[in-house]
């Protein structure tokens, strides 16, 4: 559930990206341990309001990239409720709700490039054991870019299948969705083929238009 960034500008913009990410990472371990339900409720009210202090826009997009992990969610809740531990579904649900709310914050609120940057430096000491640091930062950005496409392509499968069948899209839409990745796939490695491919010491697609 990763969206790309929001292009309204924003306080949140600003913030240098490590120090957005080691929020995320501190945050993360918070929140693992915690079963109280008003404290991950009032966690999830935090995040938001750092939504709302970007602006409905922000919010709303939000909301959207939230949507595939409903399911998830209905299944966790379905399941605890089949066991008698509710209330132990509902922690786990707004826990789930709150990671990847912030987690979508930092990402719509951050440029690509630059957590591509810091990506490139918590990698750098596995350099000295000839580990290709750029590319493994390239794959980040690509899953990164990728994630909404694919997402959104598949929406539209869903529906152009809904307007020639009154028949609910399932496994229907599978095999045209892998093939329209593998053909995105197949572009992506063109073009870095022509940017002369991905060196250890090359420059950096992500900052090129």
């Amino acid at each position: 559930m990763l969206t790309l960034t929001l292009e309204q500008q924003s306080w949140a913009h600003r913030v240098p990206v490590g120090r957005k990410l080691l929020v995320l990472f501190g945050a993360t371990l918070f929140l693992f341990p915690v079963v109280s339900l008003p404290i991950l409720l009032g966690c999830l009210g935090v995040v938001t309001i750092l939504y709302l202090s970007v602006g409905l826009v922000a919010l709303k997009a939000g909301l959207s990239m939230a949507r595939p992990i409903v399911l998830v969610c209905a299944i966790i809740l379905g399941y605890h409720l089949f066991i008698g531990q509710l209330l132990a579904g509902i922690g786990i649900t707004l826990k789930i709700l709150a990671m990847v709310g912030f987690a979508n914050f930092v990402t719509m609120t951050s440029r690509l490039s630059d957590m591509m940057e810091v990506t490139i430096w918590m990698l750098s000491p596995f350099e000295r054991f000839g580990a290709n640091t750029r590319a493994v930062a390239m794959a980040f950005a690509l899953v990164m870019r990728f994630t909404p496409v694919l997402i959104h392509k598949g929406s539209a499968l869903t529906e152009a299948w809904r307007a020639r069948s009154a028949a609910r899209a399932k496994w229907h839409v599978t095999i045209p969705l892998v093939l329209l990745a593998l053909d995105d796939a197949e572009n992506v490695a063109e073009a870095l083929r022509a940017r002369g491919g991905m060196g250890q010491n090359g420059d950096t697609p992500w900052n090129e238009t």
